[in-house]
């Protein structure tokens, strides 16, 4: 008889249980028994998928990234490239938003339930930088940009994306400057720290708001 194989599905329950359990009570409640529970399956498919807590852990990493790939892919590309970047921010904040139990460990860099994120680790973060450098590289082709390096500039908005993504998921943002009043000067700010005119930039931000695609799959 083959070994049975691994369902996706259950993977996915295990990952979100022990992330929501992370967000809400710390590394102390990562035990494969508590885990177990929360996502409804026993301690052995803990074993089973990720040979213990620490790839869970990386597992959690990962998923969270793999979740922020999937939005940003969904962006498609149009004859306005600040629009389609303007879009890809919202992706990252949709996802984070979405993901919420996720980002903390996708973002941690230090020491977490006695496990280390790893270069491979990062390196999916940093992947996903790629559909954004792609766009800026459009926007400077187009001359709605500056001429720069591309990535460079693609770590720029990463830095600043990031940091109010932390700040809203911290509840740090209220009335009257709240989320999506701050975002929305955000998006058009960074557009003309660029090198954008600033009548365009607030034109191209606002067509991307009426450009948000429905999420793929319901998120858990």
């Amino acid at each position: 008889m083959s070994p049975r194989k691994p369902d996706p599905q259950s993977r996915s329950v295990l990952v979100d249980a022990a992330a929501r359990l992370l967000a809400a009570e710390g590394p102390s409640a990562l035990s494969t028994r508590r885990i177990a529970r929360e996502a409804g399956c026993s301690t052995m498919a803990v074993y089973t998928y990720f040979g213990g807590i620490g790839g869970l852990v990386s597992a959690m990493v990962g998923e969270g990234f793999l979740r922020l790939q999937e939005h940003l892919t969904r962006v498609a590309a149009t004859d306005d490239p600040v629009s389609d970047l303007a879009l890809l921010g919202r992706a990252f904040r949709r996802s984070a938003v979405h993901n919420e139990h996720l980002y903390p460990v996708m973002f941690g860099g230090g020491s977490l339930a006695g496990f280390e994120l790893s270069e491979e680790n990062r390196q999916h973060g940093r992947y996903t930088l790629r559909n954004v450098t792609a766009c800026v590289d459009r926007c400077v082709a187009a001359g709605r940009f500056h001429p720069a390096d591309p990535e460079l500039v693609a770590h720029r908005l990463w830095f600043a994306i990031h940091g109010f993504t932390s700040l809203e998921l911290g509840r740090y943002l209220v009335p009257p400057y709240d989320a999506d009043r701050c975002f929305e000067d955000q998006l058009v700010s960074l557009m003309v720290g660029c090198g954008d005119e600033p009548g365009a930039a607030r034109r191209s931000v606002a067509r991307s708001a009426g450009r948000i695609p429905p999420p793929a799959a319901p998120e858990v």
